[in-house]
């Protein structure tokens, strides 16, 4: 029988999972791409109440998330839906798009990254951080700073601030990501 590229069966207990905290907003490591032949990746995100994400745009993966506790807004390009426990959405690569916390609860997805090895951006904007690189570098205007601006592009990603991003954050009562 042939396999996709998993070798061995990997197992990961509820509460297991390393993680990097960010404002508002953390990524807790699941499953590693390493471990799969790249294939996915999956990281859980817990959103703070109020918490929003940049707005970004990914050039090489698709981002299929699932919430699991709260209540999550999602915007890609035109589309807006908030989603409850055991919502699916599918964010295309190529899209501009934001996460939120669109309820009064602290929020949780589990975010399915395909093809995988996005996940170690986390890890890296992680180690910026802890080095100080921008008191809050989860804000639109990450790319003032030269090793943000060559971790984004070593990823394929962009960030913005789309015309709709100032209206969702006003509607939810939103703490934009500061920079």
């Amino acid at each position: 029988m042939e396999t996709s590229g998993a070798s061995t069966v990997r197992v990961v207990r509820p509460g297991d999972g390393g993680i990097v905290q960010m404002p508002g907003f953390s990524a807790v490591f699941k499953l590693y791409s390493r471990d799969n032949g790249g294939e996915v990746a999956i990281v859980e995100h817990p959103f703070e109440v109020g918490a929003i994400t940049a707005a970004h745009r990914h050039t090489r993966e698709d981002e299929h998330s699932i919430v699991l506790e709260g209540e999550i807004g999602f915007r890609s390009d035109a589309d807006e839906v908030v989603l409850g426990p055991g919502g699916y959405i599918t964010k295309p690569r190529g899209q501009m798009h934001a996460m939120w916390n669109a309820g009064s609860v602290p929020g949780r997805i589990i975010e399915i990254i395909t093809p995988g090895g996005f996940e170690n951006y986390f890890r890296e904007l992680g180690e910026l951080l802890t080095a100080g690189v921008q008191d809050a570098a989860v804000g639109p205007q990450l790319h003032e700073s030269p090793e943000f601006s060559e971790l984004a592009r070593k990823y394929g990603l962009t960030y913005g601030v789309p015309d709709w991003f100032d209206d969702v954050v006003s509607r939810y009562g939103l703490r934009p990501p500061t920079h």
